[in-house]
């Protein structure tokens, strides 16, 4: 057995004769297959470990009329975002041998819709995944399902029947957390939107809209400015609200980096945090413990999302998933008197 375990590259057949069975079991073994007695599994498995045998994808590919491959399409636009969904995803793929191929793409992309037929036409995907904006734009929806692929939306804000879905309450999540400022005493609360073309922007919104009216409490339009999800429009957005003479006591940030965006912009202004301003973000990215003070924030189950889209596309798990947001609190809120 030592002898054979030095060989450079060991065969199916290798697997069989040491195993003393037919390539037929080795490749059933090899691919999870039911009906194959334990004793037998094992002698196979132990006998791919000794001769270091890997079986090959594309002849598995072959064998089977599978690709061993799924993908992930994504907006670039937050490479921690991207990161912990294909961490999530990459953990679900080697728990059954498969791959993860990831396509990042923009919205800004003038040939976003060609680009994505090409990728469709010329790789053998046996799923994909879609995240924002991607998975609410009605023409990329029509191209894969015009492939007959089996797909999954990552946070997708409407029409959400229509594909299988993975999500959190956005809206809920939001509104929840405009709620802890407002028991916190504050009433005159400012807000940064989020990128226009991503559907979580208009629920996290909605909602702060939504606790703002069931607390009989005015939004004021001056504090109410436009971001894009990066730290440099939270500090734009930030100017553009302080430019009026009054200000608010807290802000609501749709996302944490540009929550940073306006940290930073307060600390140019001789403005400390949470003394003179509260500030909260949405999503927990791990800037929020480096900042400081510590931002409170949502945590979205980012990681997780990606792990249950993996799920379904190769397990048929559940056609929705809504998984649980946490409210984080930390040093950036100032309970007011």
């Amino acid at each position: 057995m030592a002898g054979r375990a030095q060989q450079s590259t060991a065969t199916i057949s290798d697997v069989a004769t040491l195993a003393q069975v037919s390539i037929k079991t080795v490749s059933r073994v090899m691919n999870d297959e039911p009906n194959v007695r334990a004793q037998t599994r094992d002698r196979v498995k132990e006998a791919a470990k000794s001769l270091n045998y890997n079986p090959s994808m594309l002849a598995r590919s072959l064998a089977g009329g599978k690709s061993y491959l799924i993908g992930l399409i994504y907006d670039n636009i937050n490479s921690t975002y991207a990161h912990d969904l294909q961490t999530g995803m990459i953990a679900r793929c080697r728990l059954s041998k498969y791959h993860l191929m990831c396509e990042p793409q923009t919205s800004e992309n003038p040939d976003l819709i060609q680009a994505i037929s090409n990728l469709l036409a010329t790789i053998r995907l046996d799923g994909i995944a879609i995240s924002p904006p991607f998975c609410d734009m009605p023409q990329i929806l029509d191209i894969i399902e015009a492939t007959g692929m089996s797909y999954v939306r990552i946070s997708p804000s409407k029409d959400l029947g229509r594909a299988a879905c993975v999500r959190m309450d956005e809206f809920d999540a939001a509104y929840n957390l405009t709620k802890h400022l407002i028991e916190r005493g504050h009433k005159e609360i400012g807000f940064i939107r989020g990128h226009p073309q991503h559907g979580g922007s208009h629920l996290r919104f909605e909602g702060f809209c939504k606790a703002l009216k069931d607390y009989n409490i005015d939004a004021n339009q001056n504090w109410i400015s436009q971001g894009y999800f990066y730290f440099e429009s939270g500090r734009e957005a930030a100017r553009q609200i302080f430019e009026h003479s009054k200000r608010p006591s807290a802000i609501f940030a749709a996302n944490d980096y540009m929550a940073f965006g306006l940290m930073a912009y307060l600390h140019d202004m001789g403005l400390k945090v949470p003394e003179d301003i509260s500030i909260v973000g949405f999503d927990d990215v791990p800037g929020c413990q480096l900042v400081w003070p510590h931002l409170t924030t949502i945590h979205q189950p980012v990681t997780d999302m990606g792990y249950a889209a993996a799920e379904i596309l190769l397990n048929n798990g559940p056609k929705e998933r809504v998984l649980p947001y946490r409210l984080i609190e930390r040093g950036s809120v100032l309970k007011k008197e």
